[in-house]
Parts: C-alpha cells; sequence; structure tokens
C-alpha cells in the first residue's frame, strides 16, 4: 500500500514538474482591457435598477438564470417557451406572457441566453436553439488535459479573451455592445460576473461602469458574457481598465452612508467597499471570473437595489409603488444535484473530481444563501410597500394616480425557484448526468428545453401568479418524449 502510493506521489510530482518547466516557456496570457474612459460631459449613472426606462404598469415578471454552461441556457430557453406558450388579458388585448419580462439576470450560461433575449426579444426564440444550443460553443477553445495546457493554465488559463467572446459574436450576438441594452424600454438586463479582488459581484450597469469612469455603451456584450462563464483557470480573466482621476461621474450618496453603517449587509458592504476602491484608484484594473463563483443566480444587483433604498416604494417611484399590484420573480436554477462514486469509498476525490467538488460546494452554498437573502428582502419590501400605501393621504393618492376603488393592500410578490428537483426524481436523474460545458447532444438539448417548460407550467407559485391575474393555468406536457425516457433509463442504469 505504501509503495502504491509512493509511485502515485512520484507520478503526480513528474507531472507537476513537467507543466512547472513547460510553464516557463509557454507564452504568457495577455487579455488586454478594451473598455473606453467616460467622455468629458457625461452624465451621473441612474440608480441600481433604473438603468432602462422600462414600460411600466400594474405587473412586474423578473427572470433569473443561473450558471451551468450549456445546460443552464437549455433548461432556461426552455422556461422562456413556456412564457410565450402562456397568454393573458390585457386591458385592450390577449397577449403573451413573453412580452410583458421587465427583467432579466443572467450568470455564466444563463447570461448567454439573458444577453441574446435582451437583444433581440421575442425574436430569441426563433433562432436561439440552432444558432447556439445545437452548436459546439467549444471550438476553437483548448478543452483537452495536457501537460502544455496545465502548463498555460498555471500562466494564468488555459484559454484567453480572443476565443469565446469571437466564436459569439459570429455566431450569436453578432458584435453587439451595451448601447443597444441600455436604451430600451423592456427588458432591462443585467450580465454578472465576479470581482475575484474584491470577492463581490461585478454587474455589468451603469453604476459599476461609472465608479471606473468608464463607458459601459461601446463596451462588447461578448465580453461581459464571456466574463459571466470564465471557469477559473479554464479561462484566463476577463480584464477591466479603471480610468480615475478627474472622473464626471460621482458616486451614488449611498455608498459612503453604506462604508459608514456598522449594521450595513456584508454583500452590500462588500459592494460598496469595491465601488469605492475604484472610483479613488486602489483597483487599476479589474479581474473578472465566472459570475457563479459568488452569485450563481445573479440575485445581487436585485437585492443590492432594494437594500440601498431610502425609500418603502424604491427602486420603483412613488407611482408605480401605487400602481403595483403583481410581481413574480422566477429564479430558474440549472445546478445539479451531488454526483460521483467517490463517498462509497475511504479514497478520493482525486484529480479533477476533487477541483469540481470543491468548485461545486463553493458556487452551490454561495447561490443558497444568495437565495435566501433575496427572499428576505423582498418579503420585507412587501410589507413596507403596503404599509407606506396604506399611509398615504387622499391628496397623496390623488397624486400618484390611484384609481377609482384602489386597495392599498392588493399588493403581493410572488418569488420561486424553478430547478430539475421540482420534476420528480427519475427525471431529475435524468438532467443531472447532462455536463457543465458548451457542447451538448441534441437530445440532452430537447430534454432539458423539455424539462424547462414544464418546471415553469407546473410550479406552484407560477399558477398562482396566473389565478391571481384572471389567467387560466398553463396546460401541461403529460408524457416524456422518448429522448426524455431514453436517458431517464440510462441514468436509472448506472
Amino acid at each position: 500500500m505504501v509503495g502504491c502510493w509512493f509511485q502515485r506521489a512520484v507520478r503526480a510530482g513528474r507531472i507537476i514538474a513537467c507543466a512547472a518547466l513547460l510553464a516557463g516557456c509557454a507564452q504568457a496570457i495577455h487579455n488586454e482591457p478594451i473598455n473606453q474612459p467616460l467622455a468629458a460631459g457625461a452624465k451621473p449613472s441612474v440608480d441600481l435598477g433604473r438603468d432602462v426606462d422600462t414600460y411600466f404598469d400594474d405587473t412586474v415578471i423578473a427572470l433569473s438564470f443561473s450558471g451551468g454552461g450549456m445546460r443552464a441556457a437549455a433548461f432556461s430557453y426552455g422556461v422562456l417557451t413556456g412564457f410565450d406558450e402562456t397568454q393573458v388579458r390585457t386591458a385592450a388585448r390577449s397577449m403573451s406572457l413573453l412580452d410583458r419580462i421587465d427583467f432579466v439576470t443572467g450568470v455564466s450560461g444563463g447570461s448567454v441566453l439573458a444577453a441574446y433575449y435582451g437583444l433581440k426579444k421575442r425574436k430569441a426564440l426563433s433562432d436561439f436553439k440552432q444558432r447556439f444550443l445545437l452548436r459546439n460553443a467549444e471550438e476553437g477553445l483548448q478543452t483537452e488535459l495536457s501537460l502544455m495546457n496545465v502548463a498555460r493554465g498555471l500562466q494564468g488559463g488555459v484559454n484567453d479573451t480572443t476565443q469565446f467572446p469571437q466564436w459569439l459574436d459570429e455566431n450569436l450576438l453578432d458584435h453587439a455592445t451595451f448601447k443597444t441594452l441600455l436604451f430600451q424600454r423592456r427588458p432591462t438586463v443585467w450580465i454578472n460576473a465576479s470581482d475575484i479582488y474584491n470577492r463581490t459581484p461585478f454587474v455589468f450597469g451603469r453604476t459599476t461602469f461609472g465608479a471606473l469612469c468608464s463607458d459601459l455603451s461601446t463596451y462588447p456584450v461578448s465580453l461581459a458574457v464571456a466574463a459571466s462563464a470564465a471557469v477559473p483557470v479554464v479561462f484566463a480573466p476577463v480584464v477591466i481598465q479603471n480610468y480615475p482621476g478627474g472622473c464626471p461621474i460621482p458616486l451614488p450618496s449611498w455608498v459612503q452612508q453604506v462604508r459608514n453603517s456598522v449594521s450595513a449587509s456584508p454583500l452590500l458592504k462588500l459592494y460598496a467597499d469595491a465601488l469605492q476602491r475604484y472610483h479613488d484608484g486602489e483597483v487599476r484594473y479589474v479581474k473578472l471570473l465566472d459570475g457563479g463563483l459568488v452569485d450563481n443566480y445573479g440575485l445581487a444587483a436585485f437585492t443590492v437595489a432594494r437594500l440601498v433604498a431610502d425609500t418603502p416604494y424604491a427602486p420603483l417611484e412613488p407611482e408605480e409603488g401605487v400602481k403595483l399590484r403583481r410581481l413574480l420573480f422566477l429564479v430558474v436554477d440549472s445546478g445539479r444535484a451531488p454526483s460521483g462514486g467517490w463517498v462509497q469509498t475511504v479514497e478520493g476525490p482525486t484529480g479533477v473530481n476533487l477541483i469540481t467538488a470543491a468548485s461545486d460546494t463553493a458556487t452551490e452554498s454561495g447561490a443558497v444563501g444568495s437565495y435566501s437573502a433575496f427572499a428576505d428582502t423582498m418579503n420585507r419590501w412587501q410589507d413596507l410597500l403596503i404599509k407606506w400605501r396604506c399611509n398615504l393621504s387622499p391628496a397623496e393618492r390623488h397624486r400618484f394616480g390611484a384609481p377609482t376603488g384602489w386597495n392599498c393592500r392588493d399588493v403581493r410578490l410572488y418569488l420561486a425557484r424553478l430547478s430539475f428537483d421540482q420534476l420528480g426524481p427519475e427525471r431529475a436523474a435524468a438532467l443531472n448526468t447532462i455536463e457543465t460545458r458548451f457542447k451538448l447532444p441534441p437530445d440532452q438539448v430537447d430534454l432539458l428545453i423539455n424539462a424547462g417548460r414544464d418546471a415553469l407550467k407546473t410550479n406552484p407559485v407560477f399558477r398562482s401568479f396566473l389565478k391571481s391575474l384572471g389567467a387560466p393555468p398553463p396546460r401541461e406536457t403529460p408524457v416524456a418524449s422518448p429522448a426524455e425516457g431514453a436517458l431517464e433509463a440510462e441514468a436509472q442504469a448506472q
């Protein structure tokens, strides 16, 4: 036993030594920042959550697409398909619920769909499957395990920031910049990465770029998506340059208030500290990796928007706070359940399994914490909003546009998570066998799309939300497809 262990140690030492020697010969990774400084006459940034003048009625719908590679993109695409198949009536006509989505936030694989839907709206449903889900988005990437790739990993990352963004631009995003996303009515789109120095979410929004004195409107959407999906070592960090000194945009007033507060939440404190470091020039270059490292659900932007609010109705305007009746927030969670046979033996995990297990542990535990914090924040907001509405004077109600017969307590926030485990043990087992990568077989893509559609339509919170709107319940898919049955059988056999 000792001899066997010694042989393995010698082999591992040789591999590491060879990789270290190759690292000395390998060309260093250079990810040159391409973000531009703000113009001298730039205007102050708007508050978090108000990057776009969103058309507002009495119903707000927000979606969060989690990380998980193409698995996440396909599952979330199925949810959007379910929205498109759900009809609701307005005062004038019947329309698809897809056209009522106000906010979308995405992380890693989920950010690909979030960006594409934000750019193309409902047209995204017509070709996203062909342009992305059925393609090999890993072509051009170095994915094999080799000594040279280990050496490149030791230099900063196996793949730099040219391959994946270039593929996205040429095959999906058509070289779009944030200018297209910033000046539209709906939906507001947030792409989320991780600032690995400040250990905080990095939201591609005007507040963050304003603190860096940089122009978000000229930044490529493909680079933001690549940063959101940049798995450590597999990808080198995406780099954003800071432009401090003479910045035309001051920090929001809440940043200093939060930094001086002893009772501020840890999430808010970290985010405020990072913004201050950007603005003061303490950080010359921001290094970004996979958004799932700190917030796999992409909830930070929404949570911070409410935590920094100094009114009961913010981030809404008072007229919107009076008008609001229903808010639906769905977290589309494509994370997998624990897997691997190493829990049945004393040995292990080792190698890739050890790295994967550690990464999954950090990602999932962080996601659970962010979801719980977000749920608490939203529940408190609902209570504060109702209390504020019910204490309005008749004159204030009239000024803010309260209609005849208005009920101050008629406000309800619907929050739910859509995940594999809600589809039954057999189906969840099949979904959990699907790898986290950017290349999947067509049958697995179809399995995920159907799962996303069914997860939405069977979700009790979503069905309750539809009932509150007077809409009929969505029709459920009663029978699994042949592809689903085959994968379920394969999962059971394993």
